[in-house]
């Protein structure tokens, strides 16, 4: 992955529209789905959509029109194309060669028993016996939190934490960490920082959408994936469920949920289970925030390249050390060193020099930000300069043709090679060319040719 790409997060709707009509119109059938959907719209996407619930009318695209204002002509038009994306709006012609719209009958019939009530249950209707291990909601957030951060530990390299084939293949898919070997160690990508400097709902969110993609790949039924996640985003934080009624593959999805601390089980083959506060924000909170509250702030970063991290978080400490020399640590704080050698290794391992800043700018201590800006200029220039020192020489790998008989040989390979656009390098006076690898069988096929005309 290029180090300057920046990590995209598709939303839900982007998800969803990444699905065939068959399979979401059987994710519809399901009114925890459809209320999942709708409370994500747009404020404009919204008031379509109720003008018409209640309708089973098609509605000519004039009378939509007329909906909104006509400074909002842009936000009405990408309002009706994210609808009929998400197959919830079908455009159908009328009498006189006029255009209408028309909401789908599944999505209508779905939406209107969330609102309304009715239909079948969510859950087992039949609540368990009241569980004599029952978990408060300060228990959940702790659990939650200490099992997401084990896969955040994993993905920083810190020996404290290990998961499972299941977690690393997701985490590689999502190119979140690189192997260069089967049997090697996983390191960090750039990627992979930038899914660190995301808050906890949009990573979960992040690495949630390759679970989906994964079990699509699998040939396993993703409806019931998603229909089981929704129904728990409509859960009580702190209240427990049975397990009665789920299906297999939903059986073997809260297995998954329960390692990623999205769900708690005592123990796997227990008939109930606790939703936490990842799995409740599913759906209500797939937004990446890039602030950080002020009284999270932990790191001091002074002139001298010195970092003070005030935290007893390990996992915090162990981001630091991705482009820090760490030198000492202390019960509740830890100092590292910026230098020339530690962020080139951060480099190596595809981590840039706007990455490491916005780490340190966002989570800058609350007496830090009280100066612009709240990291010393000069540490931000300094980290920039080494970034530059990198980036001024680039390796290639390539294949050397030399010892051309004449100038006019010499032309005529170099002009091959830029045709095709595999050329590297060319020096006429020492007449040698230099082309990529996978180039090269094409320019030696060609080299042959004119040789022997």
């Amino acid at each position: 992955m290029d180090a300057t790409k920046r990590l995209q997060s598709v939303d839900l709707h982007g998800f969803l529209q990444s699905l065939s009509a068959d399979t979401l119109d059987r994710l519809y059938s399901h009114p925890a789905a459809c209320i999942a959907v709708f409370r994500e719209l747009p404020a404009l996407d919204k008031h379509y959509v109720m003008r018409v619930l209640f309708s089973e009318q098609v509605v000519p695209e004039k009378m939509v029109q007329s909906w909104s204002t006509a400074s909002q002509k842009s936000a009405h038009e990408q309002a009706v194309v994210h609808l009929q994306r998400l197959r919830i709006w079908f455009s159908e012609d009328l009498a006189g060669g006029h255009k209408g719209l028309s909401m789908s009958a599944v999505f209508r019939q779905g939406l209107r028993t969330a609102l309304c009530g009715g239909g079948q249950a969510w859950f087992n209707p039949v609540p368990p016996a009241p569980d004599k291990h029952s978990r408060d909601i300060s228990f959940l957030d702790t659990y939650a939190k200490e099992r997401w951060e084990i896969i955040l530990h994993f993905l920083v390299g810190s020996t404290v934490s290990d998961v499972s084939r299941k977690v690393m293949d997701l985490l590689q898919r999502a190119s979140l960490i690189a192997c260069d070997q089967p049997d090697s160690s996983a390191t960090i990508t750039a990627a992979g920082f930038q899914f660190l400097l995301m808050d906890t709902t949009a990573q979960v969110w992040y690495f949630m959408l390759y679970y989906f993609k994964a079990i699509e790949s699998q040939g396993r039924d993703v409806v019931e994936v998603l229909t089981l996640l929704f129904s728990i985003s409509f859960s009580t934080l702190g209240k427990d469920y049975p397990t009665d009624g789920l299906s297999p593959v939903q059986m073997e999805f809260l297995q998954d949920m329960r390692e990623y601390g999205l769900v708690y089980q005592r123990k796997q083959k227990s008939k109930r289970y606790y939703p936490t506060r990842l799995a409740i924000n599913f759906a209500s909170g797939l937004h990446q925030s890039s602030q950080v509250p002020e009284s999270e702030g932990f790191l001091v970063v002074e002139t001298n390249y010195r970092i003070y991290a005030y935290t007893d978080s390990s996992l915090h400490i162990a981001i630091v050390a991705l482009f820090a020399e760490m030198q000492y640590r202390l019960p509740s704080m830890a100092v590292g060193l910026l230098t020339r050698e530690s962020v080139h290794e951060a480099f190596r391992n595809g981590i840039t020099s706007e990455q490491i800043l916005q780490f340190l700018k966002m989570y800058a201590h609350r007496e830090m930000r009280k100066n612009t800006p709240a990291v010393p200029p000069s540490i931000l220039d300094q980290v920039r300069l080494w970034q530059l020192e990198r980036d001024r020489m680039r390796s290639s790998e390539g294949v050397l043709y030399n010892q051309f008989a004449s100038a006019a040989e010499f032309q005529v390979l170099r002009d091959y090679a830029s045709d095709i656009g595999v050329l590297v390098y060319a020096n006429p006076a020492k007449r040698c060319v230099v082309v990529t690898t996978t180039g090269h069988k094409d320019v030696r096929a060609f080299w042959k040719q004119h040789k022997q005309k």
